[in-house]
């Protein structure tokens, strides 16, 4: 892991800068030397071998009894003694379980699994179930943490949308970020879902600049050793090739489906020639990724894809906030899946996020992120908004004396977006999801002994309204363990900070955005 690493607001001067010389040069680089000239260029950390001697987020040791070589298909290791929920109910939960893993697959679910030699993790005190799938994410903006905690999504001409992510993040700072910036941000992001269990991510990037700047976001996420969905997006400005690139990054990079790595084709309904770009996607097998929300002037728009016969399972509809009854009604029918992101919805006025419109019609949604820049990024914070805003929305209306209402969502159910309807959006339901035999090892080990949960008295219960990323003790992707005791393995955070730090500095400097932390 981690083997090429390198290297509220005023907004002051307000054109983005011009290439420079040296930048001109640098992103003239071609693709096959991307490593050489983006990033060998950032410095390495030291490194101990995987598995002996990892390093933590602070530089310590890590590893102390981890199974070796964990993840290679002549290993298998135990998994003891854990309160397992599966989210499989033909498997069923244990209130004391096991799962055995066999090089990067589960092999067996149950109590007491006898396994001779196998290496033993004791789960004592644990919960253990599947990582969490986040559906939807801008990892590229990873050095923008924060920079835009009180914007709203576009000026909408209603009040307060002054401050805004189409006209400051993606149309002023985006198009500044070099190679290198997106390759830190899609490492530390992508190592910080790590930390915090979530096992797999759609990436939507949307900074293909150039195919340097492609090759460096897929660089980045293989480089964290997380299952990803690469969703080829386009950038700005004369060197992106979007979506003619498309041929020469599936051979480069996804001609094997059995790798943590897959792609999928951004195919935004903002963008004029989006039909031409679903029938590219269509054509080379890839299912499409687009954001639609009705405030856009989207209400009816998916009526229309609908009786064009555009519609169908291959579709990952992102947010579908303030769409028409005959929208809903056309993606449940059609197939189409749906990834919400309510914490970012709420607070950026997508509209409120529609989880009892989905609901209502049948849609199970996925759960996301969206963006940094504005919001964290763990699920913890994500299935308790869930979980909470539906509830109190329905328990309005029972106080206000409606019958025959809705069900309350159930903490499980909640989990359920966040594990099993992820995979499914993500089109991983075959691979990862829940903790079935035959899928791959994919799991968390979450303290239920520490001093905010003990005692454990319901374990979906305590995961959704009581834990957070401290909880996450352990986390395997793969059968390969990531996260070991509470540290990252292999991980040099004080450089990676450095690195991303730096990032940050360019592209404010580029901008002319001077750091104001209050």
């Amino acid at each position: 892991m981690c083997q090429r690493l390198c290297g509220n607001h005023s907004v002051h001067g307000g054109e983005p800068e011009k290439p420079s010389s040296s930048r001109r040069q640098f992103l003239a680089v071609g693709a096959s030397a991307l490593g050489a000239a983006a990033i060998s260029a950032i410095p390495t950390p030291a490194r101990a071998a995987p598995e002996q001697g990892g390093q933590s987020q602070e530089g310590g040791a890590s590893d102390r009894g981890m199974p070796e070589e964990t993840g290679a298909s002549h290993r298998r290791y135990l998994i003891r003694g854990g309160a397992v929920l599966s989210m499989d109910p033909s498997v069923g939960d244990f209130a004391q379980g096991d799962v055995l893993i066999e090089g990067k697959k589960i092999l067996a679910v149950g109590p007491r699994l006898h396994a001779p030699g196998a290496a033993v993790i004791d789960a004592t005190g644990m919960i253990v179930m599947p990582g969490f799938v986040d559906t939807h994410h801008h990892q590229y903006q990873t050095p923008l943490r924060n920079l835009l905690a009180n914007g709203l999504l576009f000026n909408d001409g209603l009040p307060h949308g002054q401050t805004n992510y189409l006209d400051y993040i993606h149309t002023t700072i985006t198009p500044v970020f070099r190679p290198k910036d997106a390759y830190i941000a899609e490492l530390v992001s992508s190592l910080s879902q790590l930390d915090a269990g979530v096992t797999t991510v759609v990436d939507t990037s949307q900074v293909g600049h150039s195919p340097e700047h492609s090759d460096a976001v897929i660089a980045g996420l293989q480089e964290a050793g997380r299952r990803a969905v690469f969703v080829y997006s386009p950038g700005v400005g004369p060197r992106s090739i979007f979506p003619n690139d498309l041929h020469r990054l599936r051979n480069r990079y996804f001609s094997s489906n059995d790798q943590l790595l897959t792609l999928a084709m951004g195919g935004e309904v903002f963008d004029p020639a989006f039909r031409t770009l679903w029938a590219i996607a269509r054509q080379n097998g890839l299912h499409i990724v687009s954001h639609l929300v009705g405030s856009l002037g989207q209400e009816t728009l998916v009526e229309q894809l609908d009786s064009e016969g555009l519609l169908g399972p291959d579709i990952e509809f992102i947010h579908a906030s303030r769409l028409s009854e005959g929208s809903w009604k056309a993606i449940a029918d059609s197939g189409v899946t749906v990834s919400l992101a309510p914490p970012i919805e709420m607070t950026m006025r997508h509209g409120l996020p529609p989880i009892q419109s989905a609901l209502d019609h049948g849609v199970q949604p996925a759960l996301s992120v969206d963006v940094e820049c504005t919001m964290t990024a763990d699920f913890f914070t994500q299935m308790r908004t869930v979980f909470t805003l539906q509830r109190a929305l329905i328990n309005e209306r029972a106080l206000n004396g409606e019958t025959n209402l809705p069900e309350l969502l159930t903490t499980r159910d909640v989990i359920r977006f966040a594990t099993v309807e992820g995979a499914r959006v993500a089109r991983l339901s075959h691979k990862v999801g829940s903790l079935t035999p035959g899928k791959e090892a994919d799991l968390i080990l979450l303290r239920a002994d520490a001093i905010n949960v003990a005692p454990l008295n319901n374990v979906p219960g305590a995961v959704v309204t009581l834990m957070e990323r401290s909880n996450v003790d352990t986390v395997i992707v793969a059968g390969r363990i990531r996260k070991w005791r509470g540290a990252l393995v292999g991980v040099n955070w004080p450089q990676l900070r450095a690195t991303l730090e730096a990032s940050r500095d360019y592209i404010f400097q580029a901008v002319g955005i001077r750091r104001e932390l209050f």
